[in-house]
């Protein structure tokens, strides 16, 4: 990726060594992250940030993230969910969004991400 068109990947998780470990995997991969830690910082970025994809942890500090994805997928930012609960814990209505299983694998999580930005604002199925 040419350094002009880093796209910005919000991350939303709330466990430091997780969150630290995907913004590595995610900068080496040439993304620019922002990240929070908690549902109503991460709300603040989702509605203000230049922001091409995000990677929502279901569970953030006992908050369910379902907010911050209405409010992405209001502005039509391609999104993915983190959980290690796989289906079970996302709502139906999120049904159509990619879910990457905890713990993660970063071969996997790149190419979500891939997929993900090659459909902007498209849920993938």
């Amino acid at each position: 990726m040419d350094g002009a068109t880093h796209p910005c990947v919000l991350l939303v998780e709330d466990e430091m060594c997780l969150a630290m470990m995907l913004q590595d995997l995610l900068e080496d991969a040439g993304y620019r992250v922002i990240k929070a830690a908690r549902v109503p910082a991460a709300l603040t970025l989702a509605e203000g940030e230049d922001i091409q994809a995000a990677i929502l942890d279901v569970n953030v500090a006992g908050r369910e993230v379902f907010p911050v994805a209405d409010e992405l997928r209001r502005r039509g930012v391609p999104f993915m969910f983190a959980s290690g609960y796989g289906e079970r814990g996302v709502p139906g209505e999120f049904s159509e969004y990619p879910i990457l299983q905890k713990p993660y694998d970063p071969v996997a999580l790149g190419s979500m991400l891939e997929n993900v930005l090659a459909r902007p604002g498209v849920p993938l199925s």
